[in-house]
């Protein structure tokens, strides 16, 4: 969301689900533009499936029990790309950006 509280253009991310909590990461790391514009607000909306949510972003980056369980749904998700798709998602500068996805109330 911009600072007027309208909704930017979309970005296409990839996200994973591991027990009944979604997260996301940003492959560039911190450099991420949709990742530094996350870091200002904390706050989004997703897109998936046909179902639309605000979001809350919620760094979890400090886990590394959760940044393992993260790094194994990305591979058994997105296994089928090649690993230089799916590769710099389980990096260690995208480790640094996990964040899970809170439903806004």
């Amino acid at each position: 969301m911009k600072k007027d509280g309208t909704l930017r253009k979309p970005v296409t991310i990839w996200v994973v689900r591991v027990g009944d909590d979604l997260y996301v990461r940003s492959y560039p790391g911190h450099e991420g533009a949709w990742f530094r514009q996350i870091q200002r607000r904390h706050e989004g909306r997703i897109s998936a499936g046909g179902v639309t949510k605000d979001v809350t972003f919620v760094d979890v980056s400090d886990d590394e029990e959760l940044n393992n369980e993260i790094d194994a749904a990305f591979q058994s998700k997105y296994k089928r790309y090649s690993s230089t798709y799916f590769g710099p998602m389980i990096a260690p500068q995208a480790r640094a950006t996990t964040l899970k996805l809170v439903p806004s109330a």
